[in-house]
């Protein structure tokens, strides 16, 4: 079965989200449809029946605002964050990755990158997206590592913050758990670990076909003018996964809010933290393109090689001409192409000789680090005053 074919046959199946036993769920449920609809239902429901259980539980044992505790639960900035800012973008995201990704494997086909012979090599990566996609046995093993390694090793050992709070109580045996710790641990953070474990997964998946698509020779175009030998579309993929990045970054001004706000850290001591998560989210983001790099550099040195021979030969020939008296009596250089033909000639090298070997931009690099820090941005008060910041800032620009 050709490429081609399995497009006709499933005109709207290429997708990283529509499908899984979760997915199917939800649809039985009714909180999404064929498209992903309903997303703002899905937000709504998942949202509330991660968070309002804990509102109401904590408000049973006194520990919304005030009580004994020295985190209630509404000053609790890591718990808002995480259900209210962190899920909602997490759920959001899979309509923003299904409608940009959706056309990637007929773009593959629409600019003939695909050589015909290799079209079965295509196809089967194709085909591998949805088999994995689709595994039940890959979303069973998410739900039991979320519980075995992200509650009760990652959660329960290293996340618990050291000091009273609505969800727990430090004790000479370890953290003691109230009611409303018992929903947070074993229901609600577990649902917001699969949604960003799931995540994870599917990039893989993502990864998975670039990779395979990277091992077929593909038919690149050292003169396109994207600059990418025709590989331009790839480029605009990333800005796919904006409220992934966002999602992290709501994930990390929430814990490091916690611990300004409750246990004296500051903003700078963090400086690490936030760097290691912007490596690690660009590479994630942006690392699976690369695999197209040697494709890229071959392809510009063909290019260069080629390219550069042609021009050579009208070079010489167009200084023999009109330099060298070969031209013709009757023939004047006023108003003759040749001049535009050279002009021409080197606007087509120029092209080649700029063609880029990565996938991505620079400022596709700049935009997406910003996204994903723009969220801790708002802790600079805690440093700082508004008008302090404001006065610095018109400093820089005035």
């Amino acid at each position: 079965m050709s490429g081609d074919s399995f497009l006709r046959d499933h005109p709207r199946d290429f997708s990283l989200i529509l499908g899984g036993p979760v997915f199917q769920l939800l649809r039985r449920s009714r909180l999404t449809d064929d498209t992903l609809g309903l997303v703002r239902k899905r937000i709504i429901v998942i949202s509330l029946f991660c968070w309002l259980p804990l509102l109401v539980l904590s408000a049973l044992d006194s520990k919304v605002l005030g009580g004994t505790v020295a985190v209630p639960f509404l000053l609790d900035m890591e718990v808002h964050f995480r259900f209210l800012v962190a899920v909602p973008l997490l759920i959001a995201a899979e309509l923003v990755v299904h409608r940009r990704l959706r056309f990637v494997v007929k773009q593959f086909l629409e600019r003939n990158l695909i050589p015909e012979n290799t079209m079965t090599r295509f196809d089967a990566a194709v085909a591998s997206i949805f088999r994995l996609r689709n595994s039940v046995l890959a979303e069973v093993l998410l739900l039991a590592f979320v519980y075995v390694v992200g509650i009760l090793i990652i959660w329960r050992h290293y996340a618990v913050l050291e000091t009273a709070t609505w969800y727990a109580t430090p004790s000479a045996t370890g953290s003691k758990l109230s009611f409303a710790g018992m929903w947070y641990g074993y229901v609600s953070l577990p649902i917001f670990q699969f949604l960003l474990c799931r995540w994870y997964f599917r990039i893989f998946i993502w990864a998975r076909f670039l990779w395979q698509v990277s091992r077929i020779d593909l038919s690149l175009m050292p003169m396109h003018p994207d600059r990418i030998g025709g590989l331009g579309f790839l480029s605009r993929t990333v800005y796919a996964f904006v409220p992934l990045l966002l999602a992290h970054g709501a994930l990390l001004a929430g814990l490091l809010g916690d611990r300004i706000f409750h246990l004296g850290a500051t903003l700078p001591s963090f400086t690490i933290e936030v760097l290691v998560l912007v490596i690690f989210l660009m590479s994630v983001v942006l690392g699976p393109l690369l695999v197209f790099t040697p494709q890229l550099a071959h392809a510009k040195r063909t290019g260069l090689r080629d390219y550069g021979a042609l021009a050579e030969r009208y070079v010489r020939d167009f200084d023999a001409k009109w330099l060298r008296g070969g031209a013709p009596a009757d023939e004047r250089l006023i108003g003759s192409g040749d001049i535009q033909s050279l002009a021409d000639m080197g606007n087509s090298f120029e092209v080649v000789r700029t063609m880029r070997i990565v996938p991505f931009t620079k400022e596709a690099i700049l935009q997406l680090a910003a996204v994903t820090v723009a969220p801790v941005a708002p802790l600079l008060l805690t440093m700082m005053s508004l008008e302090d910041i404001l006065r610095k800032l018109l400093g820089i620009l005035f």
